[in-house]
Protein backbone atom coordinates (compact mmCIF):
# COMPACT_ATOMS: atom_id res chain seq x y z
CA UNK A 1 0.00 0.00 0.00
CA UNK A 2 2.49 2.67 1.15
CA UNK A 3 6.21 2.26 0.84
CA UNK A 4 7.37 4.16 3.91
CA UNK A 5 11.00 3.54 2.93
CA UNK A 6 10.71 6.47 0.49
CA UNK A 7 9.42 8.83 3.20
CA UNK A 8 12.01 11.30 4.47
CA UNK A 9 10.02 13.14 7.13
CA UNK A 10 6.91 15.10 7.96
CA UNK A 11 5.42 18.24 6.48
CA UNK A 12 3.01 20.22 8.64
CA UNK A 13 0.45 22.76 7.62
CA UNK A 14 0.37 25.21 10.54
CA UNK A 15 -3.43 25.35 10.44
CA UNK A 16 -3.80 21.57 10.73
CA UNK A 17 -1.13 21.33 13.42
CA UNK A 18 -2.84 24.00 15.50
CA UNK A 19 -6.31 22.57 14.82
CA UNK A 20 -5.28 19.12 16.10
CA UNK A 21 -4.10 20.68 19.34
CA UNK A 22 -7.08 23.02 19.80
CA UNK A 23 -9.77 20.47 18.97
CA UNK A 24 -8.27 17.21 20.19
CA UNK A 25 -5.29 18.10 22.41
CA UNK A 26 -3.01 16.02 20.16
CA UNK A 27 0.46 17.49 19.70
CA UNK A 28 2.47 17.21 16.50
CA UNK A 29 5.14 15.22 18.35
CA UNK A 30 2.62 12.64 19.62
CA UNK A 31 1.28 12.29 16.10
CA UNK A 32 4.71 11.73 14.58
CA UNK A 33 5.82 9.20 17.19
CA UNK A 34 2.72 7.09 16.46
CA UNK A 35 4.09 6.35 12.99
CA UNK A 36 7.20 4.78 14.52
CA UNK A 37 5.52 2.71 17.23
CA UNK A 38 4.53 -0.72 16.04
CA UNK A 39 2.02 -1.86 15.18
CA UNK A 40 0.87 1.10 13.10
CA UNK A 41 -2.06 0.12 10.88
CA UNK A 42 -2.70 1.96 7.61
CA UNK A 43 -5.90 1.89 5.56
CA UNK A 44 -6.86 3.68 2.35
CA UNK A 45 -9.46 6.46 2.62
CA UNK A 46 -11.05 6.39 -0.86
CA UNK A 47 -14.03 8.55 0.16
CA UNK A 48 -11.70 11.51 0.81
CA UNK A 49 -9.20 10.78 -1.98
CA UNK A 50 -10.63 12.86 -4.83
CA UNK A 51 -7.58 15.08 -5.41
CA UNK A 52 -4.86 12.96 -3.76
CA UNK A 53 -4.57 9.57 -2.08
CA UNK A 54 -5.46 9.83 1.58
CA UNK A 55 -4.98 7.26 4.28
CA UNK A 56 -5.83 6.80 7.89
CA UNK A 57 -3.65 5.20 10.47
CA UNK A 58 -4.30 3.62 13.83
CA UNK A 59 -1.40 3.74 16.22
CA UNK A 60 -0.16 4.48 19.72
CA UNK A 61 2.04 7.16 21.20
CA UNK A 62 5.00 6.47 23.49
CA UNK A 63 2.57 7.07 26.38
CA UNK A 64 0.27 4.38 24.89
CA UNK A 65 -2.36 6.91 23.77
CA UNK A 66 -4.37 5.41 20.87
CA UNK A 67 -4.59 7.82 17.92
CA UNK A 68 -6.55 7.96 14.67
CA UNK A 69 -4.52 9.89 12.08
CA UNK A 70 -5.57 11.03 8.60
CA UNK A 71 -2.65 11.75 6.30
CA UNK A 72 -1.34 11.86 2.76
CA UNK A 73 2.12 11.56 1.24
CA UNK A 74 3.42 14.61 -0.62
CA UNK A 75 6.90 14.74 -2.16
CA UNK A 76 8.17 11.90 0.07
CA UNK A 77 6.84 13.51 3.26
CA UNK A 78 3.94 12.54 5.47
CA UNK A 79 1.46 15.40 5.64
CA UNK A 80 -0.91 14.99 8.57
CA UNK A 81 -4.42 16.27 7.98
CA UNK A 82 -6.00 15.32 11.27
CA UNK A 83 -5.16 13.48 14.50
CA UNK A 84 -7.42 12.58 17.39
CA UNK A 85 -8.03 9.87 19.96
CA UNK A 86 -9.37 6.63 18.54
CA UNK A 87 -13.10 6.06 18.96
CA UNK A 88 -14.32 2.96 20.78
CA UNK A 89 -14.94 1.23 17.43
CA UNK A 90 -11.47 2.16 16.14
CA UNK A 91 -9.84 0.86 19.34
CA UNK A 92 -11.71 -2.43 18.89
CA UNK A 93 -10.50 -2.70 15.26
CA UNK A 94 -6.92 -1.90 16.31
CA UNK A 95 -6.96 -4.37 19.20
CA UNK A 96 -8.41 -7.17 17.08
CA UNK A 97 -5.96 -6.54 14.23
CA UNK A 98 -2.94 -6.46 16.54
CA UNK A 99 -3.91 -9.33 18.81
CA UNK A 100 -1.18 -11.92 18.95
CA UNK A 101 -2.03 -15.59 18.58
CA UNK A 102 -1.74 -17.51 21.87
Amino acid sequence: MIDFSDVIGFEWDKGNRDKNWKLHRVSWSETEESFFNQPFLVYPDPVHSQTEDRFYGLGRTMADRPLFIVFTIRRNKIRVISARDMSKKERRIYNEATKEDP
